[in-house]
């Protein structure tokens, strides 16, 4: 069936709806009133009241469109973009579900300039993403760890299968037909990690007619795309394909590296990616098949995630000999302190000992640069429905296998200082004469592998009961290695010195090393979770509905990890050891693994550690292992009133719980305590999806949750003045606050967009130890023990900012140059947030914001267009998180004395930034 604007659309005087099997049968006309008789109420079927709502012409259920919207083109502006979602498993209008949704199709994305998902952040409430860290959070529940054995809190479905990271959420229009965002704990039908909520990437499918595009893009910093598509039927009766594919490349980073010869940073990327679909209908159309299949390759420099995960610290080189306290490695900044004593240090930053980062962050001095690498990544997804009488069986399976790799300099080694000399560089190792580097470099990867499986249940019959049931199972296995090396430093590799206390151990006898690694760790884990769930809504009256929904998940972790740590060069390797130490041989490299790491008796393991440590003598590998499980039961109830076509009013109950996890891998050190309970929010929503006629569309939501058991890493000493991480539980936060989403058409051809949230996201209970300021006394702290410990109640939660909010206008001008000229301004803005759980000025990234505009020109028959952009025009500086702030505390030795002096340099602070200014044009083009 077809449906067509009459010629007076904008009074909506008709519609024409061509029901005929041949093409010259006419088109049956129908008036307004009798459309608004026959659909306008709500207790018609509930397929055909989907459909009118969803596809028939929304303003007339709605009273929110009154223009028509030519196939292919933008968005309109004197529209109200009306939503099909599948928020709760079956499609609905965006309006009749009583979930907090943010939806983004490919017209809206275009329209306002959404090309990524920190832009969504932009125009979804409550929601922040860290680029670097591929990490996300709603309404302050987050993850604070890229540990794989941590689990996101905001669950990302792609097409239906759950993947562990949120960066493909941002590809291009031409391969997402929209993205879905909820907000919320989605405990029911998303339970696997959605405590915070859930992101639905929902592609575009294949055509039963042939369609082909291609699109090109150039913007500045020598940045371009290519993509292209072809849709269409195959040889197979009803059968149907699509091949999409796209380049993008970056040669030149945001950041300029002043060091002659060295690479710019910032967003120096070369990927491409590949995605083949087929879809068809068999027996009868009882059975609908659709797969997918993708393959992507990054060969990029430092862009992509992980790429800026060093951040931007506006200090001075740091001075001191070591990087924070239980620091192991000499820091590049040392020999700018005069009292250090090193001489005949070449530096090869043409600005000195003066750091350029130190006033903008798009200038470093970097002579090891970071790396990003995506070697393997393959994606799959099928979706098998049976239309059964009266329901629908749905088969979703898919998975992920890819290998990600990120190199770089460690945080000692930031430095612009290279020793080239035969001079030593430390004062104690003159008498041996050796030479020292302090640059060292980090290899951290992933080797991540998971596949999923769920059947759903979805009724289909003309009933006031409708329902949904399923299972769901999940499988999940990786490694995480990640090593640091300096190549040009031998002594790495031994001998060792003092075997016999740092190797008691292994008899006395420290293995060799072979690949100059002074720290390295290897954790590999599986993962495996399943669940059972349903939820029922019942329509009480034509105006009143009601939900009731379970969940039950259980989640088993398991695995090994290894490590193995050496120490040479620095006095803090040896303190409260023999003088010797630094005897005419000089400093000796030694085997410290055995004294550093937690070894406790196996009569006393910590809660999910189930070996004791034990050591290869063959590897110098210490190991553990541990098993866990979690489960919880989770689910819904809510009540939804919709007293007419235009509004809808719900009130709803949620539960929504993470499973536990392992602090291991990134640079851990088998922590004293690395288990981590289970994470529940209780959730209580309200909100309001309202209609003011044609012209004004507003949704309102507020909640409370009570939060328990955030997973937070915190940072401890351990022996031998190590920092070692462990896993702690925060007992009770709360998170509380209001969500306004509004579209206002006040004059033709202009649409305004607007969103606002108010979040109060903080710690109820709970105390822990601030790395930054371990002896609490900071302005703020809150110490409850002589050991540093501090009362965390009444300290926000991390990545939350109390408001922000933003607002797009976009115009339309008719008939402009042979098609429709489209001009779009953005401007956003985002309170301060805090990136540690310390409420203090040292992890506070201070509020921002940003204007963005764009005009888009499509020809008339919707086949070419073409957009010219551009992105924080002001060029100003904004945080996509909080801040957090490290102590450059450390020693320096007085050359004549050998005696050392701690040294404090305060506490500075390392922000995420977003973009500079960049702009650019993007043609589109389609053959048919």
């Amino acid at each position: 069936m077809k449906f067509e604007y009459a010629d007076a659309y904008s009074e909506l005087d008709g519609i024409l709806i061509d029901a005929s099997e041949s093409e010259d049968q006419p088109p049956l006309k129908i008036t307004k009133a009798s459309h608004d008789a026959i659909w306008g109420g709500r207790s018609v079927n509930y397929k055909v009241s989907l459909f009118a709502t969803s596809a028939l012409l929304a303003a007339a259920v709605g009273g929110v469109s009154h223009a028509q919207t030519r196939p292919g083109g933008p968005t309109s502006a004197t529209t109200i973009e009306e939503l099909v979602v599948t928020a709760e498993k079956r499609e609905q209008n965006l309006q009749d579900v009583p979930v907090a949704v943010s939806a983004f199709t490919d017209n809206k994305r275009e329209l306002v300039g959404i090309n990524s998902i920190q832009d969504m952040t932009n125009f979804t409430p409550g929601l922040t993403y860290n680029s670097a860290t591929d990490r996300v959070s709603l309404r302050g529940v987050g993850r604070l760890t890229n540990v794989l054995s941590g689990d996101a809190s905001v669950a990302n479905y792609n097409d239906g299968v759950y993947e562990t990271f949120a960066v493909q959420a941002g590809r291009s229009t031409l391969f997402l037909d929209r993205v879905e965002v909820l907000r919320g704990p989605q405990g029911t039908l998303y339970g696997r990690n959605s405590i915070g909520g859930a992101i639905n990437e929902i592609s575009k499918r294949p055509t039963e007619q042939w369609y082909a595009e291609v699109r090109g893009t150039y913007e500045n910093y020598d940045h371009h795309i290519l993509e292209g598509a072809i849709s269409g039927p195959t040889f197979i009766p009803n059968v149907q394909f699509r091949l999409a594919g796209d380049w993008e490349r970056q040669t030149e980073g945001w950041s300029k590296n002043v060091i002659p010869g060295a690479p710019s940073e910032g967003n120096v990327i070369n990927e491409w990616f590949l995605e083949g679909q087929l879809q068809g209908k068999f027996f009868n159309d009882k059975l609908d098949f659709w797969a997918k299949w993708g393959d992507g390759v990054w060969h990029n420099g430092a862009g992509g995630p992980g790429g800026g995960s060093g951040g931007w610290t506006p200090a001075p080189y740091p001075t001191y000999e070591f990087a924070t306290p239980g620091g192991i490695q000499l820091n590049a900044g040392y020999a700018c302190n005069p009292a250090s004593g090193v001489t005949n240090v070449v530096n090869v930053s043409p600005l000195g000992c003066v750091n350029p980062a130190q006033s903008s962050p798009w200038k470093i001095a970097r002579i090891i640069p970071y790396v990003v690498r995506l070697p393997v990544y393959n994606t799959e997804a099928i979706h098998l429905t049976w239309h059964a009488k009266n329901f629908d069986i749905k088969y979703v399976t898919g998975g992920v296998d890819y290998h990600y790799k990120l190199t770089g300099p460690t945080s000692t080694a930031g430095g612009s200082l290279l020793n080239t000399s035969t001079t030593p560089v430390l004062a104690y190792t003159l008498a041996s004469g050796l030479r020292v580097f302090p640059q060292e470099a980090f290899d951290y990867r992933e080797y991540n592998r998971f596949w999923s499986h769920e059947v759903n249940i979805v009724s289909t019959w003309d009933s006031p009961l409708q329902y949904v049931v399923g299972a769901y199972y999940f499988r999940q296995t990786y490694r995480q290695p990640v090593y640091t090396t300096l190549h040009a430093q031998p002594q790495w590799n031994g001998p060792f010195f003092l075997p016999s206390v740092f190797c008691g151990a292994t008899g006395g006898v420290c293995a060799p090393e072979t690949d100059n690694r002074r720290y390295d760790n290897r954790p590999h884990s599986e993962a495996i979770s399943w669940a059972t769930f349903g939820q029922i809504d019942y329509k009480i009256t034509d105006q009143w509905k009601a939900t009731l929904g379970l969940r039950y998940s259980h989640d088993r972790k398991d695995g090994t990890e290894s490590v193995r740590l050496l120490c040479w060069g620095t006095s803090v390797c040896y303190g409260g050891f023999p003088a010797e130490v630094f005897g005419p041989a000089g400093p000796q490299v030694a085997d410290i693994t055995a004294f550093a790491v937690s070894n406790p008796p196996a009569n006393a393991l910590p809660r999910g550690i189930v070996s004791p440590t034990r050591f290869d003598p063959a590897t110098g590998l210490a190991s553990r292992d541990y098993d866990s499980t979690w489960q919880a039961t989770t689910g819904t109830a809510g009540l939804e009133w919709q007293p007419d076509t235009d509004t809808n009013v719900y009130a709803k109950y949620s539960r929504g719980y993470k499973s536990g996890g392992y602090y291991v891998g990134i640079f851990t050190f088998l922590a004293p305590n690395a288990w981590a309970d289970k994470e529940l929010v209780d959730s209580y929503e309200i909100g309001l999806k309202k209609n003011f006629g044609s012209t004004l569309q507003t949704n309102l939501a507020a909640y409370y949750y009570d939060y328990k058991n955030l997973q937070v890493p915190i940072s401890v000493l351990s022996g031998a003045g190590q920092v070692a991480t462990n896993f702690i539980n925060v007992p009770k936060s709360v998170s509380q606050g209001f969500e306004a989403e509004i579209t206002w058409l006040p004059i033709e051809n202009l649409q305004v967009l607007f969103n606002y949230s108010y979040n109060d996201a903080h710690v109820k209970k709970g105390s822990a130890i601030d790395v930054a300021d371990p002896t609490a006394t900071q302005p703020g702290a809150k110490p409850i023990d002589t050991l540093g410990t501090q009362d965390l109640s009444g300290n926000r939660l991390p990545n939350a900012p109390k408001n922000k909010f933003a607002v797009n206008a976009n115009y339309t001008w008719r008939s402009l140059f042979g098609g429709d000229l489209v001009g779009s301004v953005s401007y956003v803005w985002r309170d301060a947030q805090y990136g540690a759980l310390f409420t203090r000025a040292y992890n506070r990234a201070p509020s921002w914001d940003q204007w963005d505009a764009r005009l888009t020109w499509t020809s008339a028959d919707s086949r070419n267009r073409v957009i010219l952009f551009g992105k924080n025009i002001f060029n100003k500086i904004g945080y996509d998180g909080g801040a957090i702030g490290s102590a450059f505390v450390g020693t320096v030795v007085n050359p004549a004395t050998a005696a050392q002096t701690v040294v404090n340099q305060g506490i500075w602070s390392t922000y995420s930034v977003t973009p500079p200014r960049t702009y650019g044009i993007e043609i589109q083009h389609k053959f048919f």
